[in-house]
């Protein structure tokens, strides 16, 4: 079998890449809905791609991932690796779970990042009401992830809130030292979600980047009394190149409130000093952005080995992101707790492919289907009326 062609087309809002073969047989990858951008990345990829044989997936990947880096470039190397892994998967006529080492598990926990509801403020009010809608979701969500802090508008909506200039622009550019007022709230506000969620439910924060490392000691030491699954992203995160595992550790080791990281980095090579450091005691890569399926496999052990834990992110990978979630989650060890519940957008993607479970979740649960590839494929005659000017020949 040989690779014949790699296209990519943006559907909705989520670059699409397909990889097609001289045998018939395709697959597809998907990288997230914030990356519309991502086509000519994917396609500088497509010279090295020609001529080889997808079910060599690792071969594949030896030849395009040392010349991916951090976003988007590690994405458009992250999608492509799906769909080779899906092309692997319907060539041996097996689920890709079982290319990546068979099942450790039948049903995959997710989190909920994904199904979100409008918040008009941020007071310990509002906070509660939301956590009140997200409890009473279908999904029956066992694990919450809300944004605090710097990972929301409080530093320009709350009066006083840090010694610092509110900065516009990229994703969360604002960082500094929070006031004491500052941090009361945000505490405030934690503790008003928790009294809706009581011990039922686990409450994750998504909280930078962005906090000084006093004061996410002092966030982290306030909230150890309310059991908090987790503080992501305090000091780096979301579109932050590098990863400060010594200023993690820092923190890390004054607190018992766990603390995570890692839906920005890109290859294993970028977690070996957090993990070895124990930086943190969860990491959460995406594999819409760390180099894929296998490489979080790869990362899952190797954190296993060290014990630390493993909660992917994945808020913006789609359907099909959604699928490579489920096939790494149930061959994953045991260090996994659950991965970040992605949905799609628009929402008539649920229309135009076919192989989801119905529903997707059940008790914050996705049961593991057993198709071949990643199982998840196009209805090609719903599908085509989505694709942009230019990408008509997309599925041809």
């Amino acid at each position: 079998m040989k690779i014949t062609d790699l296209k990519c087309a943006v559907i909705g809002e989520n670059p699409v890449v397909r990889i097609v073969t001289d045998e018939g047989i395709d697959g597809y990858g998907q990288a997230e809905n914030t990356k519309p951008y991502l086509k000519p990345m994917v396609l500088f990829y497509k010279k090295y791609l020609l001529g080889e044989d997808p079910t060599n997936v690792e071969r594949v990947m030896l030849k395009i991932r040392r010349m991916g880096s951090f976003k988007p470039w590690g994405s458009a190397v992250s999608a492509i690796e799906m769909a080779l892994w899906d092309i692997a998967g319907k060539a041996a006529g097996l689920p890709v779970y079982k290319l990546l080492g068979g099942k450790v598990r039948d049903k995959v926990r997710i989190y909920n990042g994904g199904v979100r509801f409008p918040m008009t403020s941020f007071t310990p009010d509002d906070y509660a009401d939301n956590m009140r809608k997200m409890k009473a979701a279908k999904e029956g969500f066992t694990i919450i992830k809300q944004a605090i802090g710097f990972h929301t508008p409080m530093p320009e909506r709350v009066p006083n809130f840090f010694y610092g200039d509110v900065r516009q622009g990229p994703p969360h550019p604002t960082r500094g030292l929070l006031t004491e007022q500052g941090l009361k709230h945000v505490i405030e506000c934690v503790i008003a979600m928790k009294s809706v969620l009581g011990d039922e439910i686990g409450l994750a924060l998504d909280c930078g980047p962005g906090w000084s490392v006093p004061d996410s000691i002092r966030l982290a030491k306030a909230l150890e009394p309310y059991h908090i699954m987790w503080l992501e992203d305090l000091v780096t995160g979301d579109y932050t190149p590098y990863v400060m595992a010594d200023v993690l550790r820092e923190i890390t080791r004054q607190t018992s409130t766990p603390i995570h990281t890692g839906e920005q980095m890109y290859l294993r090579h970028s977690f070996r000093e957090l993990i070895e450091k124990h930086a943190v005691n969860i990491i959460g890569p995406d594999p819409a952005d760390v180099g894929g399926i296998a490489e979080m496999k790869w990362i899952a052990e190797y954190a296993d080995l060290h014990g630390i834990l493993m909660a992917p992110h994945g808020i913006f990978d789609g359907v099909i992101g959604l699928a490579a979630h489920v096939h790494c989650a149930a061959a994953m060890p045991d260090n996994y707790i659950a991965f970040e519940y992605p949905v799609a957008r628009p929402s008539w993607w649920y229309d135009i492919v076919q192989g989801l479970p119905d529903p997707i979740v059940t008790d914050s649960m996705i049961t593991v289907w057993d198709t071949p590839g990643l199982g998840v494929t196009f209805n090609v005659d719903a599908a085509v009326k989505y694709l942009p000017v230019g990408d008509e020949d997309f599925f041809e």
